[in-house]
């Protein structure tokens, strides 16, 4: 302690304008002192200022890459949930394509809609297939229908149509009063039923192929 207090009042005790008269310990020290000062001060100036752009950078690619590698660690991890879900979604449009008739059922099929109407205790005053409207890969077939009995015939009509084993859809659908006809007939509560029914055709691989420009190869 007492080599300590002396070291320190020799410090005290040195002239700063006259460096010459200081010990050799401390002219030593105080040179390397110097020396380390100068080049932490290098250092800082001539390479961690000029790199620190690069460091910045790499620290942001780092954090983006990290990112990315967690995204892509959550959907590896639910991978098997997606293609479970995928399969269930090709079954269920499998499905849905097995209710859509071909060329060759659409006649079977038009017959059993008006079928479901007569069934139900209505009277058949139009059925009106129209022409049919290509989509991608099917074909809607509008229908124009007309129907005439009471709200309770409609509705076993639509329920009907809900039970065929084919894709059957109602649309513009209107009801109005029907009265009695010219004839003294019918009922003076009996509705008529505006509806077009729409069922859909499955186009096969022909069918959904362009059709070729003429003169073309």
């Amino acid at each position: 302690m007492k080599k300590l207090n002396e070291l320190l009042e020799q410090l005290r005790a040195l002239d700063p304008n006259d460096p010459g008269r200081w010990p050799l310990g401390v002219r030593v020290g105080t040179v390397v002192l110097l020396f380390v000062i100068a080049a932490a001060a290098g250092y800082w100036y001539f390479v961690w200022k000029a790199k620190r752009p690069e460091l910045l950078e790499a620290r942001a690619k780092e954090t983006e890459l990290w990112n990315t590698l967690e995204s892509k660690a959550r959907k590896a991890a639910n991978l098997q949930a997606y293609k479970d879900q995928l399969a269930e979604m090709e079954k269920s449009f499998g499905a849905m394509l097995r209710q859509l008739p071909n060329r060759t059922e659409v006649p079977n099929l038009l017959v059993d809609i008006s079928q479901t109407g007569l069934a139900a205790g209505l009277e058949e005053k139009l059925f009106q297939p129209q022409g049919e409207n290509r989509k991608d890969f099917y074909a809607e077939l509008p229908i124009a229908i007309r129907l005439t009995g009471n709200y309770h015939q409609m509705g076993n009509f639509a329920s009907g149509i809900a039970a065929l084993p084919r894709i059957v859809t109602l649309h513009d659908i209107e009801i109005v009063p029907s009265g009695r006809d010219a004839r003294g007939g019918g009922s003076l509560g009996d509705l008529t039923l505006n509806v077009t029914a729409k069922t859909y055709r499955y186009l096969d691989e022909e069918e959904q192929a362009p059709a070729q420009p003429a003169g073309g190869k």
